[in-house]
């Protein structure tokens, strides 16, 4: 039996597998459960406004991540924002969340990307280690800003 994890590009036939990671990762950062969760997944992917990685392990679905195509300004560069990365807790260090990271970087670069970013929990030190160990680097110059829209100001 193998205990090699795979990586694929996600796809419509995937969200059914993927949306209960989807769930999870949510979970983690405090969200409750949302009907809508499944069908903004299946949105992005329907609509190509992102890719989805997923991770599995003897076939099985343990982990995804999804990226965001967006540019860079300063840099006139494309780039991609790695939003979500989330491996189930029974599957962790076990190499999938490297893969996912690393299969990010591979596409980024693939696009003619110049950059990906991301954003932790600073309280989430073992995520931290391991971006830091596969070579991403914490910016120390600037600050993140966030404006909340109020309800029904967006759709």
């Amino acid at each position: 039996m193998s205990t090699q994890v795979s990586i694929e590009r996600a796809e419509l036939r995937h969200v059914d597998e993927i949306a209960p990671l989807f769930d999870a990762y949510r979970r983690f950062y405090g969200r409750v459960d949302d009907p809508r969760a499944r069908s903004f997944l299946e949105e992005r992917l329907a609509r190509h406004e992102s890719v989805v990685f997923v991770a599995r392990l003897q076939g099985s679905a343990i982990g995804f991540s999804q990226l965001y195509p967006c540019f860079a300004s300063v840099s006139l560069a494309r780039m991609f924002v790695l939003y979500d990365l989330f491996v189930a807790p029974p599957a962790r260090r076990g190499g999938a969340a490297a893969a996912l990271l690393r299969a990010a970087v591979d596409y980024a670069g693939s696009q003619g990307a110049s950059q990906l970013m991301l954003q932790t929990g600073v309280t989430n030190l073992s995520a931290q280690t391991l971006y830091e160990r596969e070579g991403w680097v914490r910016d120390n110059d600037f600050y993140v800003y966030e404006y909340y829209l109020p309800a029904g100001e967006h759709a």
